[in-house]
């Protein structure tokens, strides 16, 4: 049973943003910081990245931990109302997830997805995972190597 009236579900539900999130703001305002430069919110790449390198062909997503299914096991034992509902509707943007990353693996982008917890709690991990992600694209490069992404983590845990 849910806690709030239907005219309150609708108003939280109206102020989910799909862009600009807390979590990418955050996240994207430290890798300026560390003079990384980027696109945000990519449109000519699969799954629009939230955060695109292009230079070196890093495609970075900021999952929130509800709609991507973070710990789904537990968490989806956890929706009590409209289960038919939910419970397809963020197991489907979890194998879009899938899918978009095997997209891009195989156009040559490394794939980096960061939970909402770890940019939360581990913001400098995260931009160290980019970091190193660049470093790497920077040898394949002075190496003469297609990048692949293939030796990058894709899903930061």
């Amino acid at each position: 049973m849910d806690d709030l009236t239907p005219e309150q579900r609708r108003k939280n539900m109206q102020a989910i943003k799909s862009k600009d999130t807390s979590i990418e703001l955050r996240l994207r305002k430290a890798l300026w910081q560390s003079g990384i430069r980027y696109r945000k919110n990519y449109k000519k790449l699969p799954g629009k990245p939230d955060i695109a390198i292009t230079k070196y062909q890093i495609a970075v997503f900021c999952d929130s931990d509800f709609w991507h299914g973070y710990d789904w096991e537990i968490r989806n034992q956890r929706i009590k109302s409209n289960r038919e509902y939910w419970v397809p509707k963020i197991e489907r943007n979890m194998e879009r997830d899938k899918a978009v990353t095997h997209q891009l693996q195989e156009a040559g982008w490394t794939v980096l997805r960061f939970w909402e917890w770890q940019i939360k709690k581990h913001l400098d991990e995260c931009v160290e995972a980019v970091k190193q992600a660049i470093a790497s694209a920077e040898r394949k490069e002075e190496a003469g190597i297609s990048q692949s992404g293939d030796d990058m983590p894709h899903d930061i845990c």
